[in-house]
């Protein structure tokens, strides 16, 4: 199987753990239901294209970056601080809850270490590779920091 094959089929992973991680979000009382859950829908949106109709394409691979490491930052969100409420993890589906979390992080470390070979692949010089990281880590933490912004 092909490195973008393999990235595509781990992401399409990431997106659904992602879903998963949304709703069991909303069922815990981490998130409230409502409009601003069609920012989350549009971004899996944005993520499963890029996944399935960039393979192969710089801006699919930061696209597919910046999703890979906002799944790394799911269980390292949930696990910091107070961690994860006693309640959640007593219920019945606490189970399912911890083991999304461990999923998630542990598929988006794999689809972000061949989203990188990805993009080196295509950026044979050090300096450019550098530069499009930069690129992606800027733009994901502007996205990230108005996210914040406008949902609280």
């Amino acid at each position: 199987m092909k490195s973008d094959q393999t990235l595509a089929v781990v992401f399409l992973s990431v997106v659904i753990l992602l879903s998963f991680h949304m709703s069991q979000d909303i069922v815990y009382g981490y998130d409230r239901s409502g409009p601003t859950n069609l920012i989350g829908i549009l971004i899996l949106a944005v993520f499963l294209y890029a996944a399935l109709a960039l393979p192969g394409r710089r801006s699919g691979y930061m696209i597919l970056l910046l999703g890979s490491f906002f799944a790394i930052m799911m269980p390292v969100i949930h696990t910091s601080g107070p961690g994860v409420r006693t309640e959640v993890v007593k219920s019945s589906g606490g189970l399912f809850f911890l083991w999304t979390l461990i999923a998630l992080g542990v598929s988006g470390a794999v689809s972000f270490v061949l989203s990188l070979q990805g993009l080196w692949r295509l950026e044979r010089n050090v300096w450019r590779f550098l530069l499009w990281i930069l690129v992606t880590v800027a733009a994901g933490g502007a996205l990230f920091g108005s996210l914040i912004y406008f949902l609280s």
